[in-house]
């Protein structure tokens, strides 16, 4: 853990800037903030099984409840929660900025909870897919605002650590449902696995959201002071900048991208690849949950890294190294092989993803910084939708095979564009070029 630095420990009590309570200074830094860091290091975790209940099971619950054998429209689920997810994070960042983060941390909980109970009871997959697009905005909201609040806590010394510790909290949150529900299915049945696990989750995020989480709205409004810049921009320049006019934000955006599109048909084609290919329900989830396990417990590290390397060769590299592991699944023909691709994806996946987030935070001025995580989280999300369409159609046109080979062709592209494109953004806090 870094040390807290001078700027970190300052502290103010004026009305505008108190914390909560009303009697404490606010203070930059994680070791100053560590209690509510610490807490929403652990909403964030359910906010990452929500999603990691259905991992195995509803691609698994499309073919046999719903005996649906079109691939994309299997993949519908995924490609309906990515578009509301990227929605919803470019909402989140920009209402955050005006209402604050807790209101909207609260409300994402609140799409969460009728979840389990629709696909308890669906009549048929478009309810399922309804469920989705209302998960997809419990993520998008959720999971943006856990981002926002760490980032505005820390302050600038130690994002790449706060995002370490975020997406890790997420991503092994992820594994440990997937695994935990594979195993439960086979005794309560897919249906009920899903029910009562996303509810039991939804209920507990809701109630430490609500409760425990405190506003933070009022550390970036004090960074901001401190900065010796103003930079008051208007939503659509943000868009503009993030999506296209800064080459690290367009390089990280479009990583981004990539990235959940080759997550999205890690998540909607994988398991019905291994179940084709003869793998139990219990070695299809070992395999579901191993990948955002490495990613998860990796991103400890890497997020440290990036703080101390920089951030452009990591971004690079992780794509890279996803790309290899794409390839791994499909030369594979074992457990072991296939075990062996997990671990590569989640590699890269881990050098990559807190990377992203940390860079935004290096671009961004504090006064527009909220806006650009939703921005760029839009594009990354997006990239479900992307995927979900792409790997479904090629799927149902060529095989299986050929949609994975595809997907693992971009992503190795992607890390190409990163290395040509990208300027290195650690010592550009607030200075966009």
């Amino acid at each position: 853990m870094s040390r807290t630095s001078k700027r970190e420990q300052t502290a103010v009590r004026s009305p505008s800037s108190t914390a909560q309570a009303g009697a404490s200074p606010v203070r930059l830094g994680l070791r100053a903030n560590w209690e509510q860091f610490a807490l929403l290091v652990a909403v964030n975790a359910f906010v990452g099984a929500m999603v990691g209940v259905e991992r195995v099971l509803l691609p698994l619950l499309a073919e046999r409840e719903f005996a649906l054998a079109s691939r994309a429209a299997i993949l519908s689920f995924i490609m309906s929660f990515g578009v509301v997810k990227a929605i919803a994070n470019l909402f989140a960042g920009r209402i955050s900025e005006r209402w604050g983060r807790k209101k909207i941390l609260v409300a994402g909980w609140l799409f969460a909870l009728p979840v389990p109970a629709i696909i308890l009871l669906a009549p048929s997959w478009r309810w399922v897919v309804l469920a989705n697009m209302l998960l997809g905005v419990n993520q998008g909201l959720s999971w943006s605002t856990t981002v926002i609040m760490k980032v505005d806590l820390v302050g600038p010394q130690s994002r790449g650590l706060a995002m370490g510790l975020n997406e890790a909290s997420g991503y092994l949150a992820v594994s440990a449902a997937a695994l935990v529900s594979s195993y439960l299915a086979g005794s309560l049945g897919l249906r009920e696995t899903l029910f009562w696990m996303g509810e039991i989750i939804a209920v507990s995020g809701l109630l430490l959201s609500s409760v425990f989480v405190h506003e933070t709205l009022h550390h970036v409004r004090f960074e901001a002071r401190q900065t010796q810049q103003d930079e008051q921009r208007s939503f659509a320049e943000v868009l503009l900048l993030t999506s296209w006019k800064d080459r690290a934000l367009f390089a990280v955006s479009q990583a981004g991208m990539v990235n959940n599109l080759n997550d999205g048909m890690v998540w909607g084609l994988l398991p019905l690849y291994f179940a084709a290919r003869g793998l139990s329900l219990e070695r299809i989830g070992f395999l579901a949950a191993l990948y955002p396990a490495v990613w998860g417990s990796m991103q400890l590290v890497t997020g440290v890294l990036s703080d101390r390397t920089g951030r452009k060769w990591m971004i690079a590299l992780g794509m890279l190294v996803q790309a290899a592991g794409i390839a791994l699944f499909v030369v594979g023909s074992s457990l072991a092989m296939w075990s062996v691709a997990a671990v590569f994806l989640g590699l890269g996946t881990a050098m990559v993803y807190p990377t992203l987030l940390a860079a935004v935070g290096d671009v961004a001025h504090p006064s527009w910084r909220a806006s650009a995580v939703g921005v760029y989280r839009l594009w990354r999300d997006g990239g479900y939708a992307v995927g979900a369409l792409l790997a479904g159609w090629l799927a149902d046109a060529f095989g299986v095979r050929w949609a994975i080979d595809a997907v693992g062709v971009l992503t190795f592209l992607s890390g190409i564009i990163v290395a040509v494109v990208m300027y290195e953004t650690r010592q550009s806090v607030g200075v966009p070029k």
